[in-house]
């Protein structure tokens, strides 16, 4: 692994005192992270990516909702490690070119997309995922009317909302996505362009990452999608089943279920006797999937984890 210096600590500014309302200024096409709670919470990938990092609270536990946009990585994490509550930040270290966050109590750092200290006094300890499913604007308002919308700490409270998504402008982060070249010389124009040496997957193809104990699958976005829109399998000791819906990926704990696409391009899927959706894992008949600790990520952010043979094959 090596660890970059690119940028001084806390010059990216992480949020510790989010508030949240039922407006959003942005695009109903713009992308969130849903966090579970009562009400759910949706975190825009417009404000994620000049902050990378939220503190906050989910259901009564601390929570860090996490972005890096080199690795369009979404990753919500506890932020409780052995019975104490950390606080993290931007450290403007790059680790193999995913974000170094920082817990500001031991000055331990944490590769984002992984959630593993890799140095200071919580080397090698992992923090505890939680499920972190994309919605855009416009689904999570028609799935979660009384959801509400992180808000925005940039261009101030009088702030129109034409001048709030100029403050969160996505033109340079889009553009990455569309460049061939990944990773810190991708996004930055620094250092070296890095090799990708394999052709069945792009290094900056959608993969939902699955982890339980040492054991690793990433659902790359085309494969999930050529299975019909889902995949069912096993990941160490516990069932999944991973959708395509919308362009995303989600992934829930599985009874045995045998799902089918009701119809192409649609969010829902049949199995026993009745119809599930996608991207809430509920069902016509009250029943419910559970949500699996998942995080979405680009392919070579993945493999630079979990190794190049982490990937579900068909």
């Amino acid at each position: 692994m090596t660890v970059t210096d690119v940028l001084p600590k806390d010059a990216i500014p992480s949020i510790d005192d989010p508030t949240f309302g039922a407006h959003y200024f942005g695009a109903p096409d713009d992308e969130v992270v849903v966090v579970d709670g009562d009400p759910l919470r949706a975190y825009p990938v417009r404000i994620l990516s000049y902050h990378e990092i939220v503190n906050g609270e989910a259901g009564g536990d601390s929570v860090a909702v996490t972005w890096c946009p080199i690795c369009w990585s979404a990753a919500v994490y506890d932020r409780t490690v052995d019975g104490r509550t950390l606080t993290f930040g931007v450290s403007g270290k790059l680790a193999d070119d995913a974000l170094v966050m920082y817990d500001r109590e031991t000055d331990s750092e944490w590769r984002q997309p992984s959630g593993e200290a890799i140095a200071g006094q919580f080397e090698g300890t992992r923090l505890d995922a939680r499920p972190a499913p994309i919605l855009t604007v416009a689904r999570f308002r028609a799935e979660y009317p009384d959801g509400e919308f992180l808000q925005p700490v940039r261009g101030g409270p009088d702030a129109s909302d034409a001048q709030l998504r100029e403050r969160h402008a996505m033109d340079g982060y889009e553009a990455y996505v569309d460049r061939e070249a990944f990773g810190r010389y991708g996004m930055r124009g620094e250092g070296d362009p890095r090799e990708w040496n394999r052709d069945d997957l792009d290094p900056k193809t959608l993969v939902l990452g699955v982890v339980d104990g040492d054991d690793a699958t990433g659902y790359p976005l085309p494969r999930v999608r050529a299975a019909g829109g889902v995949v069912t399998d096993t990941v160490g000791g516990r069932d999944v089943v991973v959708f395509e819906a919308d362009g995303s990926l989600y992934a829930y704990e599985n009874d045995g279920y045998a799902f089918e696409r009701t119809h192409e391009g649609e969010t829902t899927f049949s199995a026993d006797e009745t119809i599930w959706n996608a991207l809430t894992g509920e069902s016509e008949d009250a029943r419910s999937l559970p949500r699996l600790p998942a995080r979405t990520l680009f392919a070579f952010a993945w493999q630079d984890d979990h190794g190049p043979d982490a990937f579900y094959e068909r």
